[in-house]
């Protein structure tokens, strides 16, 4: 752990101490309340003293445990390196720091935090520099066929590795990015980002990466693939309509964009969770349950609706009920495949609509809504039964279902 993680990870308890705090009087307060206004005036002395003893006790709680937790977190930064390991350099701690950015990622870049995840290309769980001579020397056998992978809510690059453990020793499975390089020549570029942020300030950094990724190219790219699972795939409808007419060369060198399981229309979840913190400002006792659900990140917001441009969200409160997205067109001579998942075998059946793959629905994952819908070819939309959201990271079928789509352009030289 580096001293700066270390420091960040100290001010994140300390905020979370606070918060829990804050809590807790809420809801000592709103029952206080009921019973103290069950009493009448003549109860006003008393609700007075309860109410000061009361709050300077959880001051004093919240002041002391955020001084302890920052102090703490400076003690461990000061036995740190500037330039040690990283947190994020352990399977488990990447994990959690996914999960965390996903959460709260936008507070975690308004305060600076070390624990934000900036977008970069990644390789056997390191950082690639976008550099001509990093390209080369992390791709020596780079080809003219480039296939970039971009991961969902709370995960990371690692999150493609799902299923792959085998046990007894063996070694682990391939994942999609090292089938693709092996079966038909792809070289894959794998990313991982910050999910908490806005899907449109992702696209826009997406946008960059690849503009940067093509010039500095160890050598011709002739085909760009772009994978997205879940939010992933937001992101990269966002950057294509961001490219779309502003002379990106990556962008005329786009043939494929795959999503799985991307909430197009929306997820259901957010909605569900965004209804509920409504409902529950009503009741006192319910508010330090909505103040929690509330701490969710812009990027969990983003897909109530499947927003990916600033239009989308710009000017609207945070917790809107109805759709303020507008219809973003595919990009023309792209190829745009979907894949989606439903637990029941059959989506179109009672199962399949209640529950859906577990977080996205078929008919979102398809852009098939009644007041948007996505111009999804019916050979380009493919759906699997029997398979989680998040089985879609890593399965048989799944890839051989991109196998398929990918191996109907013929590979060019390197």
């Amino acid at each position: 752990m580096r001293s700066d993680e270390a420091d960040a990870l100290g001010a994140l308890a300390a905020d979370g101490i606070g918060g829990a705090v804050a809590r807790a009087q809420e809801l000592h307060r709103a029952i206080a309340g009921r019973v103290f206004g069950g009493l009448g005036p003549s109860a006003a002395p008393v609700r007075a003293a309860h109410d000061a003893i009361a709050g300077a006790v959880y001051s004093g709680v919240r002041v002391g445990g955020g001084v302890g937790s920052r102090l703490a977190g400076q003690a461990v930064a000061a036995t740190r390196p500037d330039d040690g390991p990283s947190v994020t350099d352990h399977p488990r701690a990447l994990l959690a720091v996914g999960a965390l950015n996903g959460i709260l990622g936008d507070r975690l870049v308004a305060r600076g935090s070390a624990l934000a995840l900036p977008m970069r290309a990644r390789l056997a769980g390191q950082d690639i520099g976008l550099g001509a001579v990093d390209l080369a020397d992390a791709y020596p056998d780079a080809t003219g066929r480039v296939v970039v992978l971009l991961h969902g809510l709370c995960e990371t690059d690692a999150s493609w590795s799902l299923g792959t453990a085998q046990p007894d020793g063996l070694p682990p499975l391939p994942t999609y990015a090292e089938r693709l390089r092996d079966d038909l020549g792809l070289t894959p570029v794998v990313l991982r980002y910050n999910t908490g942020r806005r899907i449109s300030d992702n696209g826009r950094d997406l946008d960059e990466l690849l503009d940067t990724l093509i010039a500095n190219w160890p050598c011709e790219v002739r085909e760009l693939v772009l994978i997205g699972h879940s939010m992933g795939g937001l992101v990269i409808r966002s950057a294509c309509h961001r490219a779309h007419g502003s002379g990106r060369a990556w962008r005329g060198l786009v043939t494929h964009v795959v999503m799985l399981g991307t909430p197009h229309l929306g997820a259901p979840l957010e909605q569900t969770v965004n209804q509920a913190t409504r409902l529950m400002r009503r009741v006192p006792e319910a508010l330090p349950v909505a103040a929690v659900l509330n701490v969710r990140s812009a990027g969990i917001r983003d897909l109530r609706f499947g927003a990916i441009t600033e239009e989308d969200w710009n000017g609207h409160e945070p917790d809107h009920f109805d759709d303020p997205c507008g219809d973003v067109p595919l990009l023309e001579d792209v190829r745009h495949c979907t894949i989606s998942a439903t637990l029941a075998q059959r989506h179109d059946g009672p199962l399949g609509r209640l529950l859906g793959d577990l977080l996205v629905y078929h008919s979102s994952a398809t852009g098939a809504g009644r007041r948007r819908r996505i111009a999804f070819t019916m050979e380009d939309t493919v759906h699997v039964g029997g398979l989680s959201h998040f089985a879609l990271l890593n399965h048989p079928r799944v890839y051989a279902q991109l196998r398929d789509w990918l191996a109907a352009v013929p590979p060019v030289p390197a």
